[in-house]
């Protein structure tokens, strides 16, 4: 399922010794390996606004993205500042949390996010592998992680991304989507069939593409029942259901 990356073989007897102008010429090998190549096809998705003709049939909208509605799913938004910047589909026990973000017209940013996330991880003391998945070029991730009862441990995560015309969406698969190939299938599904509205609205690359909440969305603190929602009015950044409950009008509830 999985292709490792390797590192291109070279048959010794072949092997030329560089002269030292040629060394002084020749770019630096971590340099060559940063340079961003125009976004790859994407024949399944995940999907511009522009190449959709019903972009809300059997997705949410939330604005930057509409995300494919599951039955029995989970949907939460995340917010930075005053700004929702994220979703996140629970099924089950497993999640996939999706962020776009605004990329250059002819120029992908995977391969360079790629590094700056392994980098990051590794600095913390956690273990990168970098595999060709069936999203493409993608990080498994063993991240330190402290357990409820105190002791430290190692959570495995999977980082895939896909550049689009302008913009880059990341997705990020933990729980038994990370481990079981089986709980995998449908988190990739719906990384495949999100949409993504980059609009047109100048922005710097690597920005993240702002969302909304749904207009029929209502409003009630985590872990209040839904019936008492209307009494309050407190500010939120969740909805949960399934896709029967998002129609209705879903509920929200605040994860920070």
């Amino acid at each position: 399922m999985f292709g490792r990356r390797r590192k291109r073989n070279e048959d010794p007897a072949e092997a030329v010794e560089p002269t030292a102008e040629e060394e002084a010429e020749a770019p630096d090998e971590a340099e060559v390996s940063r340079v961003r190549l125009e976004p790859a096809p994407r024949p399944d998705g995940p999907w511009d606004v522009s190449e959709v003709e019903k972009p809300a049939e059997g997705r949410v909208d939330l604005g930057g993205l509409f995300v494919p509605g599951v039955q029995g799913m989970e949907l939460r938004v995340e917010v930075a500042g005053e700004a929702i910047v994220a979703a996140t589909v629970v099924v089950r026990d497993s999640a996939v949390q999706l962020q776009a973000f605004a990329a250059p017209k002819r120029e992908g940013i995977w391969a360079e996010v790629r590094e700056e996330i392994a980098g990051g991880i590794t600095q913390q003391g956690g273990v990168i592998d970098e595999v060709e998945g069936p999203l493409g070029w993608e990080l498994r991730a063993r991240v330190p992680v402290q357990l409820p009862d105190g002791k430290r441990g190692m959570q495995v995560v999977r980082f895939v991304g896909v550049d689009g015309p302008r913009w880059f969406l990341r997705g990020v698969i933990s729980g038994q989507g990370a481990v079981q190939p089986e709980a995998a299938g449908l988190l990739e599904q719906i990384v495949r069939d999100t949409v993504v509205v980059r609009g047109d609205s100048p922005m710097a690359p690597r920005d993240p593409i702002v969302l909304k909440l749904p207009q029929d969305a209502q409003m009630v603190p985590d872990g209040v029942k839904q019936d008492k929602a209307a009494e309050g009015g407190a500010q939120v950044s969740r909805f949960a259901g399934g896709l029967d409950k998002l129609r209705r009008g879903p509920e929200i509830s605040e994860v920070r």
